[in-house]
């Protein structure tokens, strides 16, 4: 197996601090797919991939890395194709950790969605340490958390997967966080907590030791300086049965930020389901879809929902989009643009690489908050049976705008270049899956 099986001591637990004195800086990453141009004076940001290798060219004590899963190379897929490259030279990146005495620890999901990948074979030669978290198992679902920990002060956390197609042929969105070893330790309590689970023989504790609880949650976020503003930051976390003592569950987060805004709601997810999707018997899970409907009758909250399509769309998706969108009547002052706004990636000349050409971003802006690169699509499952992680960033500045523009600034403007931009079309609901199809 691809994992160490040592299993009771696991990695020690840094005490977690009353305050924070470092000045974090944070900044936006995104993967635009190759072939896909927004224009000249659009929002523009750093490439995962070039943020990436700047973190491993710099780690010089410890590289933690939580992934879905791993497939770097082109080989991997069998596909030859130029855009892989990158994922390739990420790779080597990884394996010339070990001969600058650099240790790294991965821990992933089991059983691997790259069935066909050597990359965690070929690093475990290399001296890394690789725990393998048997979801299935212990929660019927999968590890599906993004994130990394470099020199406990530096933190990625994003959708892209640790795939090569994520740098070059899916759309996708991260942010970097530096010098911020208050953020970076809180964030490995969880990481420590899939360490822990992946060894050997493993079960969840009930209740969690007392090293893992956090008391940064969303009533008592962590108060720090963030780009030269004060913010008040928390990570979230699911399936509720990984969340220790103080650790906020992933859906109650954002709920609780749906319910907390006035103004509006921005959301940009690949799937939006409020029913189960991976259990053998469907139910119904309103939990999102009636906060949403809350926000819109009760406050008139304007909401906008961008949601993906591609050739894996399943089309029962838009039966309940159009429900939301029935709620949309200008004389009630109820404002929901929602369907009309899908966005889809043309393929062009990637026809031959698989599972691509897709956005894959999963955040949400309002008003208030900042709830950025979330790692679960919008379906049940991913809240109740999966591991994800969130980063819900609340940031105030006393000119509105700052030494820069806040998080939430810039990601609404995220939003509002791909709300626009003629990627996100308007469909009309006896269309919709054809268009898609047509146009992944």
């Amino acid at each position: 197996k691809e994992e160490d099986q040592t299993y009771g001591s696991i990695l020690p637990v840094e005490k977690e601090a009353n305050s924070c004195n470092d000045s974090c800086s944070l900044v936006l990453v995104e993967s635009i797919p190759s072939d896909i141009i927004f224009g000249g004076n659009s929002t523009n940001h750093r490439s995962v991939y070039q943020a990436w290798l700047d973190l491993l060219n710099t780690a010089s004590t410890n590289v933690n890395v939580a992934s879905y899963y791993w497939s770097m190379t082109g080989e991997d897929i069998h596909v030859k194709d130029p855009s892989s490259k990158l994922g390739e030279n990420i790779l080597k990146e990884f394996e010339g950790l070990s001969s600058r005495n650099v240790p790294l620890f991965i821990a992933t999901s089991f059983p691997s969605l790259a069935k066909y990948s050597k990359d965690l074979k070929n690093l475990k030669k290399k001296g890394a340490h690789i725990r393998t978290v048997n979801c299935s198992r212990l929660t019927k679902g999968v590890l599906h958390s993004k994130f990394w920990i470099v020199d406990m002060k530096h933190v990625y956390i994003g959708s892209a997967n640790m795939d090569w197609r994520s740098l070059t042929q899916v759309k996708e969105l991260g942010a970097m966080i530096y010098n911020c070893s208050c953020l970076a330790t809180d964030l490995w309590k969880i990481f420590n907590a899939y360490w822990y689970l992946g060894g050997y023989n493993a079960t969840i504790p009930v209740p969690w030791p007392v090293t893992y609880s956090t008391t940064f949650n969303q009533e008592t976020p962590l108060e720090l300086t963030l780009n030269g503003n004060l913010a008040r930051v928390y990570f979230s976390s699911s399936p509720p049965v990984f969340c220790p003592k103080g650790r906020t569950d992933d859906l109650s987060a954002i709920v609780s930020i749906i319910d907390d805004a006035e103004k509006f709601v921005c959301v940009s997810v690949m799937d939006y389901f409020p029913t189960t999707r991976f259990s053998r018997t469907r139910k119904y899970w309103p939990a999102i879809d009636n906060a949403l409907r809350r926000a819109v009758f009760e406050r008139s909250v304007k909401v906008q929902l961008l949601v993906s399509c591609w050739s894996h769309t399943d089309p029962s998706m838009f039966l309940y989009l159009q429900s939301l969108y029935a709620l949309n009547d200008p004389k009630a002052n109820i404002s929901l643009e929602v369907v009309k706004k899908i966005f889809i990636i043309p393929a062009v000349n990637h026809t031959s690489i698989p599972f691509s050409r897709v956005n894959h971003n999963k955040y949400m802006v309002t008003d208030k908050v900042a709830y950025i690169v979330g790692t679960s699509n919008w379906s049940a499952d991913y809240f109740s049976r999966t591991a994800g992680v969130g980063l819900i960033i609340n940031e105030t500045s006393e000119d509105n705008h700052g030494k820069g523009q806040t998080v939430q600034g810039q990601l609404t403007a995220v939003f509002e270049r791909d709300w626009n931009s003629k990627y996100a079309v308007n469909i009309e609901y006896s269309e919709h899956h054809q268009e898609c199809t047509l146009g992944a």
